[in-house]
């Protein structure tokens, strides 16, 4: 790219970090500035500022505003919130049930009937309801029911604590094994088995359930897996009989007894094909997979993607690696670098945020990992793709495929893919590369 476009690109990051900043600034911050931006009538004002729990509302659509919500359902919000302190007859700040919640709906709803303006919707009444529900939590007034899974939680935490402190593990890691031991604890509950007095049979009693539910044999050991770093914790705590984590024994698995079912050359054109219209959802849904297929990254290193991290003089793009725990720099290609800038210049709003990809609806917000293959999914869909792996980990395989038909060694892949050894990378090589060549020649028309 030439220097001056490299200076625009620049100049774009710098607004959305500066201009971002101040455009939450000068958003509304006094009562009668937000009713007057939302309302034109004196009295409607009048009445708004004059309602209960004054703060709480303007606090919540300050958010809201920031979030970036549009003037007519920041209205609605604010009607709901006058609505419902006054079905609730509520006159100082004081936590509210969902009984009294559905009670204040329904009161509601039979007003609205009861107007001129045509029948109610179905779905108004789940629409109120959920209004009430987030600017209460907001505020810290939803009185919600204490939901403990298990009466072992607090030990989860403790566990939680040493994964992250002393062992480094990422938090997708600590999430899962958190969530395999909260479901184990949840059936010693059910059968009235404590901690203590676990054994070898209560244990291989929970793993025979996930066999009755068919899952697959990876599944199984994974569970396996998760409970076994636990129980070696817990026997260090104290907190068992020691064993037993030398008991669980994790079902062998393979992992090259799979052909990988990644996509070919034709259905990731056809996946592009279907975002090539102007609309804000198609350029967005264009760049994420171009970066995707482009470097074959993982859908938790699109989302780990920062503004900064393109180098739009140098022509580079920084990835950060959480798996091997490293940062490689990649050269920007002219498809990818075009559709990322039609995106910032066209689509993305002046967000303080540094993420590139953000939702177009609000609350508006960075995308999450399950977001971006959401986004991969729903094109594969249009497409009518089945029997293959649906999301970001597709073109992942696709760019792996195309690599080794082209000829490149396992470990130069391995390298490029931020695989921890070349192991990772064996899977794709048990296909027979020379029969697949017109599936390998991933050029993309020129985009990459």
């Amino acid at each position: 790219m030439d220097h001056d476009k490299s200076l625009y690109l620049r100049n774009i990051i710098f607004r959305f970090s500066f201009v971002g900043l101040l455009w939450s600034s000068l958003q509304p911050q006094g009562g009668m500035t937000m009713f007057e931006e939302l309302f034109t009538r004196r009295g409607t004002i009048a009445s708004y500022r004059a309602g209960p729990l004054l703060d709480e509302r303007l606090r919540y659509l300050r958010h809201c505003t920031q979030a970036g919500v549009g003037r007519a359902t920041l209205r609605q919000i604010a009607a709901h919130q006058l609505h419902l302190v006054h079905f609730l007859g509520l006159r100082k700040a004081e936590r509210v049930g969902m009984p009294r919640i559905e009670a204040a709906a329904a009161q509601w709803l039979r007003r609205s009937q009861g107007r001129p303006t045509g029948p109610v919707r179905p779905k108004t009444r789940r629409v109120f309801v959920g209004r009430a529900l987030r600017w209460l939590r907001f505020v810290d007034l939803l009185a919600e029911p204490c939901k403990m899974r298990h009466t072992l939680a607090g030990k989860v935490a403790v566990f939680a604590a040493w994964m992250r402190k002393d062992r480094g593990w990422s938090e997708e890691t600590i999430r899962s094994c958190c969530n395999t031991v909260d479901r184990f604890f949840e059936w010693l509950d059910e059968w009235d088995v404590a901690l203590a007095s676990v054994g070898t049979a209560d244990i291989d009693r929970a793993v025979a359930r996930w066999h009755a539910r068919g899952c697959n044999r990876l599944t199984i050991r994974n569970y396996a897996q998760q409970l076994r770093n636990f129980f070696r914790f817990a026997e260090h705590r104290g907190w068992c009989a020691p064993g037993l984590a030398d008991g669980i024994m994790p079902l062998r698995f393979h992992p090259r007894e799979t052909v990988p079912k990644g996509l070919n050359r034709d259905e990731v054109l056809r996946l592009l094909k279907t975002s090539e219209g102007n609309r804000p959802v198609d350029v967005r849904d264009r760049a994420i997979p171009m970066v995707l297929i482009a470097y074959g990254l993982r859908s938790g290193e699109v989302t780990g993607l920062r503004l900064n991290d393109v180098d739009w003089t140098e022509e580079t793009l920084r990835v950060r690696r959480p798996k091997p725990g490293r940062t490689h720099h990649y050269p920007l290609s002219r498809g990818v670098g075009q559709a990322i800038v039609r995106y910032l210049t066209d689509v993305r709003p002046p967000r303080p945020e540094k993420a590139p990809f953000l939702t177009l609806a609000a609350p508006i917000r960075p995308l999450g990992r399950n977001a971006v293959s959401m986004v991969v999914g729903r094109r594969l869909d249009r497409i009518g793709l089945t029997g293959k792996r649906r999301g970001a980990h597709a073109l992942r395989h696709a760019v792996a495929q195309h690599l080794l038909d082209h000829g490149f060694s396992m470990k130069e892949v391995g390298d490029y893919l931020g695989h921890r050894s070349v192991s990772c990378t064996a899977i794709y090589a048990k296909v027979r590369l020379g029969t697949l060549r017109k599936v390998a020649d991933i050029d993309l028309g020129g985009l990459v």
